[in-house]
């Protein structure tokens, strides 16, 4: 998946994908072949859910977590978008063998 990749120094993260981009903080990030992987999962998360529902259940995914952990980044980490995107981020192979809505698998 070839996507277009924006440079937004004042991006709060390393790296975000907002399709059908991949933002990046600094373009040294664009040689971070995990980091572009992580956020091209999140591409293909957005596809499957035709892009805004991924973004409402985001969200609601983490302030749910975000009752449940008392904590922003136990929150954030367990978003089940996030799950998948970092158990595979480092698979550079990962999306080509991807099952559809595999989000839905991930514990």
């Amino acid at each position: 998946m070839k996507a277009p990749v924006l440079v937004v120094k004042k991006l709060p993260a390393f790296g975000m994908a907002l399709f059908p981009f991949i933002l990046l903080k600094s373009a040294d990030y664009k040689k971070d072949t995990i980091l572009l992987n992580h956020e091209k999962i999140h591409l293909r998360q957005q596809l499957e859910l035709l892009v805004l529902p991924f973004y409402v259940c985001y969200l609601a995914n983490y302030l749910i977590n975000r009752l449940k952990y008392k904590n922003h980044y136990e929150a954030y980490r367990n978003i089940i978008f996030e799950k998948e995107a970092f158990d595979n981020e480092r698979n550079l192979g990962y999306l080509k063998k991807r099952s559809w809505f595999s989000w839905a698998h991930h514990k």
